[in-house]
């Protein structure tokens, strides 16, 4: 089945956790939700997400795995 292109305009969006998204631009953003600057068919909001979105993993996680490997590099800081 073929699908029809989208026409519709779409916008970025980021949480705090800097996990990105696409919101329909006509929409108000969610609640937790900021603009990332970047509005546009959908193809090119999810190309510019595929671009800046290098890391998949919750803003929480990486800080969590950066504190703990700097932990096990200096076995004795606080």
């Amino acid at each position: 089945m073929d699908e029809q292109e989208d026409k519709a305009l779409y916008k970025v969006v980021v949480n705090a956790e800097e996990q990105y998204s696409i919101w329909l631009l006509n929409r108000e953003t969610p609640i937790g939700w900021r603009d990332a600057g970047k509005e546009g068919l959908k193809r090119e909001c999810l190309a510019y997400i595929e671009e800046v979105w290098t890391d998949m993993r919750p803003l929480s996680l990486r800080k969590k795995m950066e504190e703990d490997s700097r932990r096990m590099a200096d076995p004795d800081s606080p």
